[in-house]
């Protein structure tokens, strides 16, 4: 039974039966259900066609739903109307559904949640058990979402940069997320087909930054799930061929001239995979992409990293400087502080900061690595 084959044609069947009449949600609930059946019918009799077997399936579940007498005369129309199953339905239609599931009217987590669903192909239940919420919660959320958008005209262009942001938003929780589906995996596999369809110099861009990343999983952890920083990692764990695939992408967007924001920072992670050892990282170019990153965005955690390669380009006492202008209360910023002490030889201040870090720090993996900070120079001063 392939059910990835089944996620990847979720989107596809939904464009088809909103095209031929039915509503967003509507739609949904059916191609769920066609989705359900599958995995009970396919592996003892897997269909010829089954993007047609998956189309005829989710049409009838959709007509079985529409039996009141006010909406009688609409399905026969539909059902007199009813084109041969099979793709009858261009990329553009599937790739609406990227776009309405982003829709502006949502919240970012009921964006995520609905795209998941629908552009995904997941059930509740697995995105539920991602979220490390009751899977009624997540059901109560997706009907929401689907209420949200059910008035959204199906033919509008959409919004790329919302699209991407709700696609990096489900990449960053691959980090966390726990279940029997890698949220980043599948943000890389649906950035893919997004790629496929739509020719966005950003897109591209997102999709080498998560390829960058992703290529140092292996090596971001420890055996006992302790948290490894960049500078400490085996680079032989990296994964050379995604990186690869995440530089040519890159040297492929870049190459446009349309600079974004994530072409920038695939840029920042393509310097960092391109180095073989700490010592060879190029902090300049680095600080230059960062500056960039301000320009383009202004961001206040990009002038924090941005001061954290600063201080590795010219030195712990420039970073400071540039930390120095910022809100202490962004997040990391105690940490970043406590970072650049310590490069500066001030390691009573930098293990007081790692500990008031550690306080503050709402991921368990990242806490627990500022408490062995603060331990290993604490015992270094005791020594």
């Amino acid at each position: 039974m392939d059910e990835a084959l089944l996620r990847t044609l979720t989107p596809v069947v939904i464009a088809i039966l909103v095209r031929r009449g039915a509503g967003f949600a509507a739609a949904e609930d059916a191609v769920q259900e066609a989705f359900l059946e599958a995995l009970r019918v396919w592996p003892s009799d897997p269909p010829r066609d089954p993007q047609g077997w998956l189309v005829a399936t989710a049409w009838r579940r959709f007509l079985d739903g529409t039996r009141a007498e006010t909406a009688r005369r609409r399905r026969e129309d539909l059902v007199e109307a009813e084109p041969a199953p099979g793709p009858a339905v261009g990329t553009d239609d599937a790739l609406q559904l990227y776009f309405l599931c982003a829709h502006p009217s949502l919240t970012p987590s009921s964006a995520v949640a609905l795209t998941l669903r629908a552009v995904g192909g997941l059930t509740t239940r697995q995105i539920a058990q991602a979220y490390l919420v009751p899977e009624a919660t997540m059901a109560q959320r997706i009907s929401r979402a689907k209420r949200t958008v059910s008035h959204v005209r199906f033919d509008r262009p959409g919004d790329v940069a919302v699209v991407l942001r709700v696609l990096y938003l489900v990449f960053n929780e691959g980090y966390t997320a726990t279940g029997d589906v890698d949220l980043a995996v599948e943000a890389i596999r649906l950035t893919r087909r997004l790629a496929a369809g739509v020719d966005h110099p950003e897109v591209a861009g997102l999709l080498a930054l998560m390829l960058l990343h992703h290529a140092r999983r292996a090596a971001r952890t420890a055996a006992d799930g302790a948290l490894v920083p960049l500078a400490e990692q085996d680079r032989g764990r990296w994964d050379t061929g995604m990186i690869a695939e995440g530089v040519a992408i890159l040297q492929a967007a870049l190459a446009r001239d349309r600079l974004g924001e994530y072409q920038a920072q695939a840029a920042v992670a393509a310097l960092h995979a391109d180095a073989r050892t700490v010592a060879d990282t190029d902090w300049v170019q680095i600080v230059e992409w960062y500056d960039e990153l301000v320009r383009l965005t202004d961001s206040p955690v990009v002038r924090l990293n941005r001061a954290v390669a600063l201080g590795e380009a010219d030195g712990p006492r420039a970073g400071l400087a540039a930390l120095a202008e910022l809100d202490g209360s962004l997040p990391r910023h105690t940490a970043a502080l406590a970072y650049l002490h310590e490069r500066a030889g001030d390691q009573g201040t930098a293990a007081g900061l790692y500990a008031e870090a550690a306080r503050r720090a709402t991921d368990l993996g990242e806490r627990d690595h500022l408490i062995r900070q603060a331990a290993r120079l604490n015992t270094r001063l005791r020594g």
